[in-house]
C-alpha cells in the first residue's frame, strides 16, 4: 500500500474513533438518537461509544434543578388579594420520555409553569388566607384583651377554628396534585414552596386600618375597663371617708359635750360656794363683751348689769 493511502487511512481511522466516543460526565445523563430519533439512554457516567456521524447525543441535568414561577395576584377563599410567590425543585427522572415530550429544559420549565400555578391557584383559593401563613399547631401568646384580633370570619360568620388546616398540609396538597401530571414528560416534582406571600396595594391599606380599628377596640375595652376600677375605687375611697367624718363627728360631739358638762359643774360647784362673788366675776366678764369702742349702751338704775357699776359711785 502507497504512503498516501495509508495516511488518509489513518486520518478516516481517527474521525471515525473522534466521532464514535463519548463521555457523560457524573452529573449528566444523556440520550442516544439516530436521525432525530431517540435510541436508547445513558445514565452511567464515563466514556461511551456510538456510530459515528449516524447518532447523536442530548446531554441533560442528572442534578436536581430548580423551578421558580412568577408572582401571581390571587384571591383567597375568605376574599384577601395576595401576591404569591412560590418555587419548586425537579429532577430528570426518565431521560428518554423527557426527551420525546419537551425536549429541552426550557420547555420543562414551561410545562411546570402551567402545571403548578393551576395547581397553587386552586390551593390559595380554596383556603383561608390565616391557612397560607402558618401551621396548623400555631398557638398565639395572646395578652387581655387581644382574643377580638384573632376572630376569623367568612362574609360575617365565625369560622370554626378547628377546621382550619396549616400552611404544610396545603404545601402537600399542592405536591402530590402537581406531581400526577410530571410523570409524564419524564420529571419527577420534589418539592413545591411558598417563598412570599404579600397584600396588594388596595388590600394592604385596608388590612392597616383593620388592625388599627381592632387596636382601638382593645384600647377603648381597656379605658372601660380602668374607668370602671376608678369609680369602684373612688365610691370605696369616699365611703371610708364619710365614715372617717362621722366617727370623728361623734367623737367631737362627745368630747365637747363632755367639756361642757365639766364645764358646768365647775361653774356650778364655784357658784354654789359663793354666788355674790361668782355674780360679780360673770358681770366684770360680761363688760368688756358688750361695752366696746364708740358704743353706748342704755340701762336702767335697777338694772343688775349696772348694780356694780353704782355701787363703785358710792
Amino acid at each position: 500500500m502507497k504512503r498516501p493511502a495509508i495516511i488518509l487511512l489513518l486520518i478516516i481511522l481517527a474521525l471515525f474513533l473522534q466521532g464514535g466516543f463519548f463521555i457523560v460526565s457524573e452529573g449528566e445523563q444523556a440520550i442516544v438518537t439516530q436521525f432525530g430519533r431517540p435510541v436508547g439512554d445513558v445514565r452511567l457516567a464515563g466514556l461511551h461509544f456510538k456510530i459515528p456521524f449516524i447518532q447523536e447525543i442530548h446531554s441533560f441535568e442528572r442534578r436536581i434543578l430548580k423551578w421558580d414561577g412568577d408572582p401571581n395576584q390571587i384571591p383567597t377563599k375568605d376574599k384577601r388579594y395576595i401576591f404569591l410567590d412560590t418555587t419548586a425543585r425537579w429532577k430528570i427522572s426518565d431521560p428518554l420520555q423527557f426527551f420525546k415530550t419537551v425536549g429541552t429544559e426550557s420547555g420543562a420549565l414551561s410545562r411546570l409553569d402551567d402545571i403548578i400555578d393551576s395547581v397553587v391557584r386552586d390551593a390559595v383559593s380554596g383556603h383561608l388566607l390565616v391557612e397560607l401563613v402558618r401551621g396548623k399547631d400555631y398557638k398565639p401568646s395572646l395578652q387581655s384583651g387581644d382574643a377580638a384580633v384573632e376572630e376569623i370570619e367568612i362574609e360575617g360568620k365565625p369560622v370554626d377554628k378547628s377546621s382550619l388546616v396549616g400552611r404544610e398540609e396545603i404545601l402537600e396538597d399542592i405536591l402530590a396534585r402537581a406531581r400526577e401530571n410530571t410523570p409524564e414528560y419524564g420529571i419527577d416534582l420534589i418539592d413545591v414552596q411558598i417563598k412570599r406571600i404579600n397584600y396588594v396595594d388596595q388590600v394592604r391599606q385596608r388590612v392597616y386600618e383593620r388592625m388599627i380599628s381592632e387596636r382601638k377596640k382593645v384600647a377603648a375595652e381597656f379605658r372601660s375597663e380602668g374607668e370602671g376600677e376608678k369609680a369602684d375605687i373612688l365610691g370605696q375611697m369616699q365611703k371610708e371617708l364619710k365614715t372617717i367624718q362621722s366617727d370623728a363627728y361623734r367623737l367631737s360631739v362627745q368630747i365637747r359635750g363632755e367639756a361642757d358638762a365639766t364645764a358646768t359643774a365647775i361653774y356650778a360647784k364655784a357658784y354654789g360656794e359663793d354666788p355674790e362673788f361668782y355674780a360679780f366675776l360673770r358681770t366684770l366678764e360680761a363688760y368688756p363683751k358688750t361695752i366696746q369702742n364708740n358704743s353706748r349702751m342704755v340701762l336702767s338704775t335697777d338694772s343688775d348689769f349696772y348694780r356694780y357699776l353704782k355701787s363703785l359711785k358710792k
